[in-house]
């Protein structure tokens, strides 16, 4: 834990290193023009564009910067402390609760991990509604707002925060003990005297007076090694596994990205209202899960299949998803042509028009403004503006030749930012809200059953590295290069594309919301559908080792003593008590 909560402090440790934010615009000007650029709208009178001046950085050069490599250290390290954390955390409650018991403990655990990413969303919320240089600007000198592409929330915030409770995080764990009871300390079930009552410490737990030779730890790890990847119901688990949290790492890091750009919301109320609707019902999900394991005490047949009938209906519920979309926002000259004779059409989509082509805007300006007229324009020097009134974010442009030459408009004046969305794209927004949570929950419902396989299918003594060896193929097959891909992907739906302060490409301004959602669903449900399938194979692979192991223990031989014999082991801590019930102890084998 204190290395977690150091991992996360260092993260947040480039903005205080980097300078202050700069961004593209024309609304508001600084009297250091060396910083920014400042460009008046469109006037045939009187034409100002003065260029942005960054001393040694010349048209076509790239800005680069290391911090992102304090980033990556701070997020190894908080790396370590939770590999830690998670695999021997779990592997202890299995371990020391009763069978019964184990499953409704490991679901408690999980519910209440999963409060973190509420708190998390919500504090993601609040940071993004945040400008990132609060304290060190100005905020009335701002003319963005959250809902501009260009706005950078507080990112730092959060890992000052989430690092700083990491760190409170880890005193009570300098209060647990050092080693627990050795077997047959305590009195009472499994204590000294009781006899044929397991003890509740398991055979292969080190102790303070059994201290661990890494010399002997190295030398199994290859063979333990070999047999957890040599168990065909693990390796398929895994693979399912690696493919299912593909999917949704997809969703957990591009549906805020999603939702701004499908449904126009802002960053901040995007994260908000996703913590406040799905992580309520995922940790309902979990917790009915556990809840379901203690009380029908499932075994691993029945749990796989009600995992898989939990995916399923999952996925049911996104499959209305599809169905619902917003058009793209009316951006002139780029989803939406100019009104009236077009002089000219360039790489950007045909951005000059009759109405602006004396204006000389710069191809690279991004200051996005909605005019009269209901159509959102580049900036206010290609909707033709010749007269501004107001400062930062009440700024208002006048004159605007594009907006008065639309048809059927009355009016030629336009306002920063873009057009807001019409009323039933907000109502598809709660309804996508709504499936969404629905769609969590009924997958959840089925989580704790499904880890329990990752727990049952394998040796005792193999826990704590199966579950080990799978956050780590996760988090290198699904956690680190999905994000990646998709990203690629969404970028070649992108319309409209920022510059940086060198004249390099930067930042999408504006996506085809379209092909963008077909990317997003489609390759999420495709992902799903074939983890699905591999998944599968786990119960067929569980229903034959179940077949295998009844055929063998009903092999019953009894000798010309009398006693009774088994050929089979009997693993299940709960048939071993019933044996001991109904045996005679001297008949015991």
């Amino acid at each position: 834990m204190l290395l977690m909560g150091t991992g996360t402090l260092l993260m947040a440790l480039p903005h205080f290193l980097m300078g202050r934010y700069n961004y593209e615009t024309v609304a508001s000007y600084s009297k250091d023009s060396d910083n920014f650029t400042v460009t008046s709208p469109c006037s045939y009178s009187s034409q100002t564009v003065i260029q942005q001046h960054v001393p040694g950085c010349q048209e076509g050069d790239e800005e680069g910067s290391l911090m992102w490599i304090i980033i990556m250290v701070g997020n190894i390290i908080r790396g370590v402390g939770e590999a830690t954390v998670v695999p021997l955390g779990v592997s202890f409650v299995d371990d020391y609760a009763r069978p019964e018991n184990s499953a409704f403990y490991i679901g408690c655990l999980h519910t209440i991990a999963v409060i973190g990413p509420l708190f998390g969303f919500s504090l993601g919320s609040l940071c993004a509604n945040i400008y990132v240089d609060f304290g060190f600007v100005n905020l009335e000198d701002v003319p963005i707002t959250p809902q501009d592409s260009r706005w950078v929330g507080a990112w730092w915030l959060g890992f000052i925060v989430a690092g700083t409770l990491s760190l409170l995080s880890a005193v009570p764990f300098w209060f647990l003990p050092k080693s627990l009871p050795e077997a047959g300390q305590a009195a009472g079930p499994g204590a000294p005297g009781v006899p044929g009552v397991h003890s509740e410490r398991p055979l292969h737990t080190c102790t303070e007076n059994s201290p661990v030779n890494l010399a002997e730890v190295a030398k199994d790890f290859g063979p333990s090694l070999k047999r957890l990847l040599f168990n065909k119901i693990y390796v398929f688990y895994l693979i399912s596994h690696v493919v299912i949290i593909n999917a949704f790492v997809i969703i957990l890091t591009y549906t805020p990205k999603y939702i701004e750009q499908q449904f126009g919301q802002s960053a901040s109320r995007a994260n908000f209202l996703i913590g406040v609707t799905t992580i309520p019902a995922t940790c309902l999900g979990i917790f009915l899960s556990g809840l379901i394991m203690k009380r029908f005490r499932l075994d691993m047949l029945t749990a796989a299949r009600l995992g898989f009938l939990t995916f399923i209906l999952g996925f049911t519920c996104t499959v209305p998803f599809f169905f619902l979309s917003c058009p793209n926002t009316d951006m002139a000259g780029i989803t939406v042509p100019y009104q009236g004779p077009v002089h000219m059409r360039g790489m950007e989509g045909g951005l000059l028009s009759s109405c602006n082509t004396g204006c000389e805007c710069p191809l690279s300006q991004w200051d996005p403004v909605c005019g009269q007229n209901g159509v959102t324009y580049v900036s206010a020097c290609y909707a033709g503006c010749n007269s501004t009134h107001g400062l930062g974010r009440n700024m208002t442009f006048h004159g605007c030749r594009c907006v008065q030459s639309w048809g059927g408009t009355e009016g030629s004046s336009a306002v920063l930012g873009q057009c807001p969305r019409n009323d039933s794209c907000s109502t598809m927004f709660y309804v996508y809200l709504g499936l969404q949570a629905l769609s969590f929950f009924c997958f959840f419902l089925g989580s704790v059953c499904v880890f329990i396989i990752s727990l049952r299918c394998v040796q005792p003594e193999l826990k704590s590295l199966s579950t080990g060896v799978f956050l780590l193929v996760i988090r290198v097959l699904a956690g680190i290069p999905a994000p990646i891909y998709f990203g690629a992907l969404i970028d070649s739906t992108c319309l409209k594309w920022g510059s940086r302060r060198c004249g390099g490409t930067g930042a999408c301004r504006l996506y085809d919301t379209q092909t963008f959602r077909f990317l997003f669903l489609g390759l999420i449900a495709c992902l799903r559908v074939c983890g699905y399938a591999v998944f599968w194979f786990v119960i067929v692979s569980i229903k034959a080792k179940v077949q295998r192991e009844q055929m063998t223990e009903v092999e019953l031989v009894k000798p010309a003593g009398g006693a009774v014999e088994s050929r089979a082991l009997l693993k299940d801590q709960p048939a071993v008590e019933q044996c001991v019930a109904a045996k005679p102890e001297k008949e015991l084998v």
